[in-house]
């Protein structure tokens, strides 16, 4: 692998209940709106018209809306910081994190991959040995000599950028306790290179910890994969209420920027439940992409690369791709 350097808001927060049957629904009427939970982000502010009672149905059980090719750019920056978050593990993220950072610069897009988890998994992910790094994430947190551009690493992928991490990472929140504005930090780490990227995405630790919440300081979106199981659908308020409190008293501009199911089996009636929960609570924070479970992203894993490139024409590449449509059809750039 090359790895060159490169160039350089409080709230009634709704607890989600198990899946009941239609006659036991616990929400008041409208509470599905995405408007009902988030005040300040209105609810038609992303495109969902219904197109017609014959339109195809999608697996989130909506009208599949016709998202448009993305144009192409003509010049890059600021970096849109997006949160790839979710305190539950197993759900996906770092996958996600990897296939739509991938599939966004596929779609001409500069992209930058923040592995701001002590596992390393984003960065082993990618092909990157990560045990052998001298400098990482973990430098740039906790020693200010430290120059983003010298943990900077290229990756296999055209456009598409890593800061790396490893196990040292792990010290970083014991080391950032006693620091003034602790929760700015990778904020200020970030700053260098918002003008060289369009897309910025944090792989953050399941854990709501001040590694995830200095994540959260710095982003202006929070995407949420999850898994259409009955703990995941818990762990959304707990998230939710910790997103809002960051909104409260670190930064105004955090907005949650949608949800994608991950891992889904439309064979299982549980699967098809929770999926159908999810979206009358978040409505349309939810992505009409739904990506299947497959046993291609346990193997894109071990040949360090994307989807979109080890298995350019699977299912797995294609939702990830229709992902990143939506992505930037919601967020306009």
């Amino acid at each position: 692998m090359n790895q060159g350097r490169a160039t350089g808001e409080q709230q009634t927060v709704v607890t989600p209940q198990p899946p009941a049957a239609e006659s036991e629904r616990p929400y008041p009427e409208g509470q599905g709106r995405a408007g009902s939970l988030f005040d300040d982000r209105p609810s038609d502010e992303f495109d969902s018209t219904v197109l017609g009672e014959d339109a195809e149905l999608g697996p989130t059980g909506r009208p599949v809306r016709a998202i448009p090719e993305p144009a192409p750019l003509q010049t890059h920056g600021p970096a849109k910081v997006i949160a790839m978050c979710n305190q539950k593990g197993g759900v996906g993220k770092t996958t996600s994190t990897i296939n739509l950072g991938a599939s966004l610069a596929e779609c001409g897009r500069r992209v930058l991959l923040v592995d701001l988890d002590p596992q390393g998994a984003l960065s082993a992910g990618l092909g990157v040995a990560h045990h052998d790094l001298d400098l990482t994430v973990h430098n740039l947190l906790v020693e200010p000599k430290v120059s983003i551009d010298e943990v900077l690493m290229r990756t296999r992928v055209e456009n598409l950028d890593l800061l790396p991490s490893n196990i040292d990472l792990s010290a970083a929140e014991i080391q950032l306790v006693t620091e003034v504005g602790r929760e700015q930090t990778l904020g200020r780490v970030l700053y260098p290179v918002l003008d060289r990227y369009d897309y910025i995405l944090i792989d953050c630790q399941p854990s709501l910890g001040l590694l995830t919440v200095n994540a959260l300081a710095c982003a202006e979106g929070v995407i949420i994969p999850m898994e259409c199981e009955y703990f995941s659908l818990r762990g959304l308020a707990l998230l939710n209420d910790t997103v809002e409190k960051v909104r409260d008293r670190l930064n105004p501009r955090l907005q949650m920027s949608g949800i994608v199911v991950t891992m889904f089996d439309a064979r299982t009636l549980h699967a098809r439940e929770v999926m159908a929960r999810v979206v009358e609570v978040f409505g349309d924070l939810v992505f009409d992409t739904v990506v299947n479970r497959t046993v291609r992203f346990p193997e894109t894993s071990v040949a360090g690369e994307p989807i979109t490139t080890w298995a350019p024409k699977s299912g797995g590449a294609q939702a990830y791709r229709s992902l990143a449509r939506e992505v930037i059809a919601r967020s306009g750039r």
